[in-house]
């Protein structure tokens, strides 16, 4: 690793204050550039335009697909802009290069009714007495994230004290950015089951601030909140994944007439227009309960 990019990689977790899952993603990907550097005998202080092109190219032929290209085309472009902010460089010829081309892909939500199925397979109902606590953890887990919309990160991450009296959840978001998020009733009493009845039965082999804890009593891993979305949707038939609740919880709102910006600070975006995407989705459904039910839509 070159000197200017180590003290990058520190300027983005002490400035810009960046998860440890983020980090390991820009590490990832920058050491594909630094690979190409050496290859080459090329320096990020001196790069041209030209060899930074060429730099795409060379990705390409990594067999790497565009939206990863795109990916580390953008981590190499922050770098040499804070080598250029940095007076390291006099220019930033990465913003020259234009990123490969992404076909515009919807995100895949499910059907209220799947999103029904998927919460019964997670779990029992809270007020179900002879409840396993672990299964009662797991269908607040998945309550919690249809009626936030939180990442899978953000949840992992959650303490105790970041439920909020008044059905509300305090997120700590990308950047370390906060934001507070209502929570429904339905995951309120999946939360109140759990704390009551679960949490007490797991934290005493270990402890700490953690909402959610593993068999261990320690923080249920990001990866294990994965396998047991994946579990839920095998035991209902469907394939789903953290996003997939996400991305459910964006376009129902959408589709029951909550204006784009309300829904952009529930996400978190930091712009508007990665949740006016929904919208597209919703556009989507539309135009095929048009076609499925006007007679005259019928070819």
């Amino acid at each position: 690793m070159t000197a200017p990019l180590d003290a990058y990689l520190r300027h983005l977790v002490i400035e810009r204050g960046l998860s440890k899952n983020t980090l390991s993603a820009y590490k990832a990907d920058l050491a594909k550039y630094r690979d190409y550097l050496e290859q080459n005998s090329f320096s990020e202080l001196s790069i041209t335009r030209s060899q930074l092109s060429d730099f795409l190219q060379w990705l390409n032929s990594q067999n790497l697909k565009a939206a990863s290209s795109a990916r580390i085309l953008a981590a190499v472009r922050g770098y040499q802009k804070y080598l250029l902010l940095e007076n390291l460089r006099t220019d930033d010829p990465s913003q020259q290069v234009k990123s490969p081309k992404l076909p515009k892909r919807l995100p895949k939500a499910l059907t209220q009714a799947q999103v029904m199925s998927l919460l019964t397979a997670s779990g029992p109902e809270p007020d179900d007495e002879t409840a396993d606590p672990l299964r009662l953890r797991n269908r607040a887990i998945l309550e919690l994230m249809y009626s936030s919309g939180c990442r899978v990160s953000e949840v992992a991450q959650l303490d105790l004290d970041e439920m909020v009296q008044g059905g509300w959840v305090r997120i700590r978001g990308k950047g370390s950015k906060e934001r507070l998020v209502p929570v429904g009733s339905f995951a309120q009493r999946a939360i109140d089951a759990y704390l009551i009845r679960s949490r007490p039965l797991l934290s005493a082999k270990a402890g700490g601030p953690a909402l959610f804890l593993n068999q261990r009593g320690s923080r249920l891993s990001r990866q294990s909140i994965w396998e047991i979305i994946q579990s839920a949707g095998e035991g209902c038939g469907l394939s789903v994944s953290p996003h997939s609740l996400r991305h459910s919880f964006a376009t129902h709102l959408i589709e029951g007439g909550a204006d784009v910006r309300v829904v952009q600070e529930l996400l978190g975006h930091a712009s508007v227009a990665t949740t006016q995407i929904y919208t597209l989705v919703t556009i989507d459904t539309l135009r095929e309960v048009y076609a499925s039910s006007h007679p005259r839509a019928r070819r």
